[in-house]
């Protein structure tokens, strides 16, 4: 449960399917999970663990087919977003729910000016005229950081850097002053002083507006100066949830010890081997029955490979999905 006030954004049992030509691919397996206003989480884990389709999910925006929702609730301040029409999944797409994808030069329309593009949410969520629209936009540019924001309106995508194309990105899913902002990998292609100023941006937001965010990384160093809770995604199952703190000082799931331990280091030196995570992530062709990482993990013992573990708590917030006890060294006490 979360301290505070209560989440804004609440999933449970989140189920997503994807029909192919080989058959049916199990992307997203029971996630669950919530965000309250004005709190950061995390959201972790390798290329193909999940994480962006189980946003993506959340918003509508898979293309169906191939993808399906086929079981679990999405809770937005209480209303099922799974039983809103079309439309009304639009008004909150943008306006109430803001998305922030990876790659802006290819989510930027490069034929309209920054400025019609981030005024077009502005007039279609908050009915602005276009001069109030415009006015908006310009103080949008600014709250994110780019000078002279009023001209740089009339620019076009190619005319921005690419720390400056992910500002207007940012500038775009706040336009509405969403409750919830949804950031899918938006420093992945940045270099780190502008990952940093970034960063910096969405803290002040969350100060400034109380937005509940988040934040989708691979990128375990990332979580740890930015999020408030950590939640790690394997083969479209969440296996550990907690306090940034809990996950980095008492890690129980040996998934987030492996993707610790491939965090560079500073002190080990510059001949020191970046580690990795031997095997390969599961082929999801049917929901887990066992536990998806136990060909991968030295810790599996015989029920690992018979029965998928459920969320355990293992106190103050924070739940792991394993049969293996790390104070032990054995089987959970369960």
């Amino acid at each position: 449960m979360l301290d505070g006030p209560g989440p804004v954004l609440e999933v449970s049992g989140l189920r997503t399917v994807f029909a192919t030509r080989g058959g049916s691919v199990h992307a997203v397996n029971g996630v669950s999970f919530a965000v309250a206003e004005g709190e950061i989480l995390g959201v972790v884990g390798e290329s193909g663990s999940g994480k962006s389709v189980t946003m993506m999910s959340l918003m509508g925006l898979l293309p169906s087919p191939p993808a399906e929702i086929v079981g679990g609730s999405i809770l937005y301040q209480g209303r099922e977003v799974r039983d809103m029409s079309p439309r009304e999944i639009r008004s909150l797409r943008g306006g109430e729910i803001g998305f922030v994808f990876q790659d802006p030069m290819t989510s930027l329309n490069p034929v309209f000016t920054v400025g019609f593009q981030i005024m077009e949410p502005i007039r279609k969520h908050m009915g602005l005229s276009k001069a109030a629209a415009r006015r908006r936009a310009a103080e949008l540019l600014a709250l994110v950081g780019i000078p002279d924001a009023r001209a740089r309106l009339d620019d076009y995508p190619h005319q921005f850097s690419g720390g400056m194309r992910q500002r207007v990105m940012i500038a775009m899913a706040l336009s509405c002053d969403p409750k919830v902002l949804i950031a899918d990998e938006p420093t992945t292609a940045l270099d780190v002083t502008i990952q940093a100023q970034i960063l910096e941006i969405v803290r002040e937001l969350r100060r400034r507006l109380g937005t509940g965010i988040v934040w989708i990384t691979h990128d375990l160093g990332l979580v740890a100066g930015i999020a408030d809770r950590v939640m790690v995604m394997y083969a479209g199952l969440v296996v550990e949830q907690g306090p940034v703190a809990a996950i980095f000082s008492r890690t129980q799931h040996p998934y987030t010890r492996a993707l610790l331990a491939t965090v560079p280091s500073v002190t080990e030196g510059r001949q020191a081997r970046l580690r990795t995570i031997e095997g390969q992530p599961p082929i999801l062709m049917a929901a887990p029955v066992s536990c998806p990482f136990a060909p991968r993990c030295r810790h599996a013992f015989d029920r690992c490979h018979r029965e998928n573990p459920p969320r355990i708590p293992v106190g103050n917030g924070h739940d792991v999905a394993c049969w293996w006890d790390p104070a032990t060294g054995g089987a959970r006490d369960v």
